[in-house]
């Protein structure tokens, strides 16, 4: 039996689902929004973990699950608890019944895409990057600082900079620009992440298991992902990466305990591989659907045992 714990039209996990079908998996999804006929019991003791989850009328022994794959969005957010008080019984449950849930794939057997507890490194991009470092791939020159004169300094020395959050929150990479200068000092409040202008072509490495998919990015602004919406264009070619790096890929995100990861590169002109940061819940859907990689059917079998 394989869980898909998520909002199910939500594409990834669609189409690990569909992916699912294809190759004629067991799977049943644990879909958020019906939370409220939803209920877990579940227990860690000599003989393992077991326990029961009830999704309405079916029930499923806990010790039959060989295989999870989690996106779960915020409960507290869910629309079916909009308006709800923070004491209403509807979201007591709600919460109860996440909370158990989440703790019980941290300690289940079997093939878990992906744990909390690895994810974590992603919530800092400077601790995240030493990780990087050690698996062998380049980090970019980075300042991380409240200085706005450390930061005039860096670009004297490196010429066209970039800027982004430290957090495991996205934020929308930028260059710094003239314009920027003016405001330069609010960094003050809150230290920012700035990097060297790297040139070369983005690559987006998928990795499940020992599967990889590469994908090359051409765009015409720095952060690909807004590029349309800010009126530029995005291409996006499924490439195969050279043996070493390709296996440095699979060292990393094993190394970081992720069986399922997104690795962003970069490929300079040299020919050297600069490591951004590594995405311990990709959204691989826009990629698949651009470049016709079968990155779900990789999941889809990850999770089944291939």
């Amino acid at each position: 039996m394989i869980l898909l714990c998520g909002i199910k039209s939500e594409p990834p996990l669609a189409m690990v689902a569909a992916a699912l079908r294809a190759i004629g998996a067991e799977f049943r999804f644990v879909h958020q929004r019906d939370v409220a006929q939803y209920a877990i019991a579940w227990r860690a003791g000599a003989g393992g973990v077991t326990g029961e989850l009830r999704l309405g009328r079916k029930r499923i022994d806990l010790a039959r699950v060989r295989g999870l794959y989690t996106r779960t969005m915020d409960d507290r957010i869910l629309p079916e608890l909009d308006g709800l008080a923070a004491d209403d019984p509807a979201r007591r449950h709600a919460r109860s019944f996440h909370e158990a849930l989440t703790r019980w794939i941290e300690v289940a057997p079997g093939r878990i895409v992906n744990r909390a507890e690895p994810q974590g490194s992603n919530g800092s991009k400077p601790y995240q990057a030493q990780l990087i470092a050690a698996h062998g791939f380049l980090p970019p020159p980075t300042l991380i600082t409240n200085d706005p004169a450390a930061v005039l300094a860096f670009r004297e020395e490196h010429g066209e900079i970039i800027y982004k959050s430290i957090s495991g929150v996205r934020s929308i990479v930028r260059k710094l620009e003239e314009a920027d200068l003016e405001r330069l000092e609010r960094i003050g409040w809150c230290p920012v992440q700035f990097q060297k202008a790297l040139a070369g072509t983005n690559i987006r490495v998928h990795v499940i298991g020992g599967a990889v998919y590469a994908t090359a990015i051409e765009s015409t602004h720095v952060d690909y992902r807004y590029a349309n919406r800010q009126g530029g264009r995005t291409r996006l070619r499924a490439v195969r990466l050279p043996g070493p790096v390709r296996a440095r890929c699979v060292a990393l995100a094993k190394g970081l305990g992720l069986a399922f990861a997104g690795i962003d590169l970069m490929r300079t002109e040299d020919g050297d591989y600069y490591c951004f940061e590594v995405n311990p819940q990709p959204a691989f859907s826009y990629y698949q659907a651009n470049t016709g990689q079968p990155i779900a059917r990789a999941v889809a079998r990850y999770l089944a045992g291939a």
